[in-house]
């Protein structure tokens, strides 16, 4: 790490990638496995953050039937009566751990491209390929906040997070991925995104550096 890299935690947000009902569930549809085994490290990250007023985006996929704002590698397998974090499912849901209070999912908000509050510094936005800043306005909503650092959790490193990570290092944010918070992490991810800036932390790590805030 170096004046470039190095995370500015009071200048930081939260992202959540995808933990969704129909991804991490056991016996899900679309389960990652080893995504239901990160969610206790997300919940504690989760609550600390809520305690410190770090803003937290949690970053979700939603499936219309029809498949049409499916990605192309998917478009068939929905079209097809694959049902996968369909608007207003259950499996669209995100997690119940996660959540800060009982609350549902709005499609008609998500799909618009806004975004949906769901606490004093919370919010949910639908992303539509894999990376969160792929057509969102998220980094005007995080430059908004002078936002210049992003703590990464969630669901399935190699896809989304992984995706999201390098668009956000495009932008110039600072970057941290909590490596035990995340599924699907291998260790040539780890070095992959060490080349690229990343800075990897366990929770453990993460939280003692958030009591700096």
């Amino acid at each position: 790490m170096d004046k470039y890299t190095a995370p500015d935690i009071l200048r930081s947000a939260l992202v959540t990638i995808d933990t969704q009902n129909d991804f991490v569930l056991p016996g899900a549809p679309a389960e990652i496995p080893g995504s239901v085994k990160v969610i206790p490290n997300m919940v504690g990250i989760l609550r600390e953050c809520r305690k410190k007023g770090v803003p937290i985006i949690h970053v979700v996929r939603l499936y219309l039937p029809d498949g049409s704002n499916a990605d192309l590698c998917r478009r068939g397998m929905i079209e097809s009566g694959k049902k996968i974090v369909t608007p207003g499912s259950d499996g669209a849901e995100l997690v119940d751990d996660l959540k800060p209070h009982q609350f549902q999912l709005d499609p008609d908000i998500l799909l618009a491209g806004k975004f949906q509050q769901i606490g004093t510094s919370e919010f949910v936005i639908y992303k539509p390929r894999w990376g969160a800043f792929y057509k969102t306005d998220l980094e005007d909503f995080l430059k908004s906040m002078e936002i210049n650092t992003l703590i990464f959790t969630g669901c399935n490193f190699p896809n989304c997070p992984r995706t999201t990570i390098y668009e956000a290092s495009e932008r110039d944010f600072r970057v941290v991925l909590v490596e035990d918070a995340v599924s699907g992490l291998n260790q040539k991810g780890v070095e992959e995104m060490e080349a690229i800036g990343v800075q990897m932390m366990t929770t453990s790590q993460f939280l003692e550096c958030l009591k700096a805030r």
